[in-house]
């Protein structure tokens, strides 16, 4: 019998719930959906929905971190019609893209509605036909056992990283994944 580690068996368990292989996960999941959008569109959560997801991007369960889950339409940005002097062709309302992904609007809405602390990283957990949903990963910097934690007091250095886009999404919606090392360390 193969022995499977903690972590993958949540993570195997929440791609079972997502794909719809098992019917009755398909079911708790459409059911969370459900509750998710009749909720408001950025709210606190007690603990990680996905917590393999959670823990590989820096999740700790410890006093000064909070778990937030923001809902978000999905597709492109919206742009304004011009109102005269164009043709309809020239108008640029279809095919625009957004420059910023939606993984990191989502962060930029949590950091807005809880000032006081810092985005660590996010994960995407879930989807509908209108809108997407990201749990974001949000630490107080000032709490006494974040700055007795090596791996997380750095982040009493750093001031508002989701707006200067030092998060991880924000550095890959950027492209700046690898920048800094030269040509060298450039991957593809």
């Amino acid at each position: 019998m193969i022995q499977m580690k903690s972590m993958n068996y949540i993570r195997n368990v929440f791609q079972q719930e997502y794909t719809g292989e098992d019917v009755d996960m398909r079911k708790y999941y459409k059911s969370k959906l459900i509750d998710w959008r009749r909720g408001n569109s950025i709210e606190r959560v007690e603990k990680p929905t996905n917590l393999a997801a959670a823990r590989s991007k820096g999740y700790k369960a410890k006093k000064g971190i909070f778990i937030v889950r923001v809902r978000l339409r999905r597709g492109s940005g919206t742009k304004s019609r011009p109102n005269m002097a164009r043709r309809p062709k020239r108008m640029g309302v279809n095919k625009i893209k957004r420059r910023k992904s939606i993984q990191w609007i989502a962060e930029e809405r949590a950091a807005r509605a809880y000032p006081g602390l810092e985005v660590l990283n996010s994960y995407w957990v879930g989807e509908d036909g209108m809108n997407k949903y990201y749990e974001i990963i949000m630490v107080n910097p000032h709490e006494p056992t974040i700055m007795a934690d090596n791996n997380l007091n750095w982040l009493l250095r750093e001031k508002k990283r989701v707006y200067r886009a030092k998060t991880s999404s924000a550095r890959k919606a950027k492209k700046k994944r690898w920048a800094g090392g030269g040509i060298k360390d450039r991957k593809g």
